[in-house]
């Protein structure tokens, strides 16, 4: 009653963050769609310059900003698309360790002060514009994507019909990061803390396969699963007893990609929701 202008959906079951998002879409009026994800802080004129920035650059298709932690420590948001490449500089530590490195830490535009606007290949869900043609053109979000990997996959379509994403700097929010998530105190999550393990797996194994066929998908969680295999081993060997958590960690994460693509047959189903 307080705010009548809003329209309130009420999901029974948790449907995921595209299926719910794609609700609200096919309601929503307007030029311009914004995403936002609940743990955040949009800070002043964020909204106003996102919206300005889009209607000076028509062929841009959607927009992210400049997130930052409660700390103000930046988030790095301005991403390439994934591929197993990427996975294994990640893994190996070495994107972390020379992230100012645009060859090391490429996947995250490694050197770049995030003070610029810049032309991307997709900017994560926690605060996004969207333009309606757009998506009038390439549709909402897939819904076998409970959760993870929705939004690059529909930046993917959207930069392979023609429109530009970019990141802009002056669009600043406060992002705590898994806040959500971390409500599901059953399920593992990864190394980082900030993702449901099985959630993430799944969804990367959909997004590979749809987009880029088997071979991608095999070379994604082969170099995964070989990373945590060899990790595995190495943390037998002699006088590495304290490594106890890590060869625990990498024999269940083993495990969980072999669930996975058992759960979604290859990255060709999508498991029953909720996830």
């Amino acid at each position: 009653n307080d705010f009548p202008q809003v329209n309130l959906i009420a999901n029974t079951e948790n449907r995921g963050f595209g299926a719910a998002n794609n609700q609200a879409y096919n309601i929503a009026k307007g030029d311009y769609f914004i995403l936002l994800n609940p743990d955040t802080i949009i800070k002043p004129s964020a909204i106003d310059n996102s919206i300005r920035f889009m209607q000076s650059h028509p062929k841009c298709g959607l927009c992210g900003g400049r997130l930052i932690k409660p700390d103000g420590e930046l988030d790095p948001s301005a991403r390439r698309f994934p591929n197993s490449w990427f996975k294994l500089l990640t893994l190996s530590g070495l994107s972390d360790c020379f992230s100012s490195s645009s060859f090391f830490n490429s996947y995250n535009f490694g050197g770049f002060d995030h003070q610029s606007a810049i032309e991307v290949d997709w900017v994560p869900g926690t605060y996004t514009v969207y333009r309606r043609a757009l998506l009038q053109q390439v549709g909402m979000f897939d819904e076998r994507f409970y959760l993870y990997y929705e939004e690059t996959d529909l930046c993917l379509r959207a930069k392979r019909v023609g429109w530009k994403i970019f990141f802009i700097p002056d669009a600043e929010v406060v992002h705590v990061g898994g806040a959500s998530s971390k409500t599901r105190k059953d399920l593992q999550f990864d190394a980082a803390g900030s993702q449901v393990l099985k959630f993430r797996l799944r969804s990367e194994l959909l997004y590979f396969r749809k987009n880029y066929g088997l071979v991608s998908l095999l070379a994604n969680a082969g170099v995964e699963m070989g990373w945590h295999l060899l990790r595995y081993l190495v943390n037998l060997l002699p006088r590495r007893d304290q490594n106890k958590d890590k060869r625990t960690y990498s024999f269940a994460l083993v495990k969980q990609i072999i669930c996975a693509v058992k759960d979604t047959h290859w990255g060709t189903v999508s498991p029953p929701i909720p996830w």
